[in-house]
């Protein structure tokens, strides 16, 4: 993502009531009743490895498994192998996968799409980007090392895949797509742009979501997630509303930065749509963003906050 245009601005949030909760299928109450139990503890209440329950431990897992590939950069091998092991983990738990492809500057490239819920209904769509920097151009001083990509790469594709374990795929009353973006990353290098992966999705889509929630850089273990500017008011309230009643400090309800991310080709189209993202972590396109840095507990909130909302979600409130 590009860096902030303005870290403060004349921003007005307006703090609501929670939303109202919708009537689901018999296993939504039961979703929502075991996260409120758990609390904003990482596994309070509830087995860690229990099927209806995000687990942050197991999110954590997935960082690991791709940052031991190697940095993700598009076109290398680890970055194919990042997308067959994201394509697997997804088929596994039972979704319906579709690859993407688009080109970037003669390279082939792909985003990631697992397809869930009911055919026909409204729909949502939860983003991350899974490339990696090819250059750690932060670093002080900068090299030309690739950046390992733990946080900004890792994280939010691992909070996807965790909720695609613990979301029943076929037992949604919407359709929901979990969308791992390529080529996020360049932008600012020779040649290179961002956000490449989002715009082609975003350029291709035949439906018109009704939310989408891009998550990007949540693993840093001084969690502290504000209202992206760019980002839907309304959509962004709800989000923040949820993870305040279970009572998770790494979601600050105050204004942040302005970022150019995955979200804005879908708000460019007037779509709802909100960049879940902690731009205040100093290990930003260095080669120190590494496993160390990323919290089973930040990833544990930003994944039962996603929950509980899917779960609770009403699409009026959404038009």
């Amino acid at each position: 993502m590009m860096p902030p245009a303005a870290k403060s601005a004349l921003f007005s949030v307006k703090w609501t009531e929670a939303m109202r909760r919708a009537g689901r299928a018999a296993i939504w109450p039961v979703f929502a009743g075991v996260l409120v139990a758990c609390g904003a503890g990482p596994t309070a209440g509830a087995e860690p490895n229990s099927p209806s329950v995000f687990d942050g431990e197991r999110a954590r897992v997935i960082v690991a498994d791709q940052v031991a590939l190697g940095p993700r950069v598009p076109g290398s091998e680890a970055h194919g192998r990042a997308g067959e092991y994201i394509l697997a983990r997804l088929q596994d738990e039972g979704w319906e996968v579709e690859e993407q492809g688009f080109d970037d500057r003669g390279g082939q490239r792909r985003n990631l799409i697992g397809r869930g819920g009911a055919a026909g209904g409204p729909l949502v769509i939860l983003g991350a980007h899974y490339d990696t920097r090819p250059i750690a151009d932060r670093a002080e001083p900068p090299v030309e090392a690739p950046v390992p990509g733990a946080n900004d790469g890792a994280s939010g594709a691992a909070v996807l895949l965790e909720l695609a374990r613990v979301l029943p795929a076929d037992g949604l009353d919407f359709r929901l797509w979990l969308v791992f973006f390529d080529a996020e990353d360049g932008g600012g290098l020779a040649g290179g742009e961002w956000i490449l992966g989002s715009r082609h999705f975003a350029a291709t889509l035949e439906d018109t979501p009704a939310a989408v929630v891009v998550v990007d850089m949540v693993g840093d273990a001084d969690l502290q997630l504000r209202y992206e500017l760019h980002s839907d008011e309304a959509l962004g309230q709800q989000i923040w509303a949820t993870a305040g009643r279970l009572g998770y400090s790494g979601f600050v309800p105050e204004p942040g930065y302005s970022i150019l991310d995955d979200h804005i080709p879908f708000l460019e189209l007037g779509i709802p749509a909100v960049d879940l993202i902690d731009f205040d972590y100093p290990y930003w396109h260095t080669t120190e963003d590494t496993l160390d840095k990323v919290s089973a507990d930040s990833l544990e909130q930003v994944g039962r906050t996603l929950q509980m909302w899917l779960t609770e979600l009403d699409f009026e409130s959404l038009e």
